[in-house]
């Protein structure tokens, strides 16, 4: 599900299931999950073997993708950025060239409500739950406080490269849009409300547009930047992952 919601620069692999759970790590892959319970250490593996398959898919070679120290963000080889994401029954890494994309987030979600007081906890704003009540009177049969949430998991992703710290889920203000001529699929925007030097450096873009699937019981979101003279990248390892603070799951 997640090729039909990035642009074709980036290269992406998924599986369904637990079928990758037991693929083979690199030693200091393991190093990283040697003491996680065998849930985290089977999503893990996956979601490794998935983004070494979207390596390779790139043209390049399927080495070892170790972790950032500081937050858990997968990090990837030079001059790639990439993303990770895993649900119950869904696994999928994608990666591009960052001479094509500049940053990249995905997220995938199962297509169910957010159990009773996490939109509380992702700190939506009020515009957002006015539009999230308008959109469920809309279009019931879709779960937008979920797809609220799982875009704003993106919008971290590809916001950590540039500055290399937590965003808060109330740090960034989206609207959720339907494509006319289709019930399961869509598109966002997410504006910065993140305050200060962060955004007078100059350092990334201030909007994020991403794009929205529904499919077979799952929700996928993902935002890939493409690269464009005037908008500078990212100053760390380039590396795009992990979660906001509030609901943080790591890659």
């Amino acid at each position: 599900m997640i090729e039909h919601v990035v642009p074709a620069a980036v290269r992406s692999r998924t599986v369904r299931g637990d079928g990758l759970d037991h693929a083979p790590l690199h030693p200091e892959e393991a190093a990283a999950v040697a003491r996680a319970v065998a849930k985290r250490r089977g999503e893990y593996a996956a979601g490794r073997a998935c983004a070494r398959a979207a390596l390779t898919a790139l043209g390049l070679p399927p080495g070892p993708i170790r972790r950032d120290g500081e937050r858990g963000a997968p990090v990837w080889p030079e001059g790639v950025v990439g993303s990770i994401t895993h649900c119950d029954g869904y696994r999928a890494a994608a990666v591009a060239r960052s001479s094509d994309i500049l940053t990249l987030g995905i997220d995938a979600e199962p297509h169910g409500p957010l159990p009773e007081g996490v939109l509380d906890i992702v700190q939506s704003t009020a515009a957002e739950r006015a539009a999230l009540a308008a959109l469920t009177a809309e279009h019931p049969g879709l779960h937008w406080d979920r797809l609220l949430f799982s875009a704003k998991e993106t919008v971290y992703k590809a916001w950590y490269p540039f500055h290399r710290r937590m965003l808060g889920f109330n740090e960034a203000e989206l609207v959720l849009t339907r494509d006319p001529d289709a019930d399961d699929r869509g598109s966002y925007t997410a504006r910065l409300l993140v305050p200060g030097p962060l955004l007078a450096e100059g350092t990334g873009p201030d909007v994020f547009r991403g794009r929205w699937l529904v499919r077979d019981g799952l929700l996928v979101t993902a935002i890939a930047v493409p690269n464009e003279p005037d908008v500078p990248g990212p100053t760390g390892e380039g590396a795009t992952g992990g979660r906001p603070a509030q609901a943080r799951t790591r890659a």
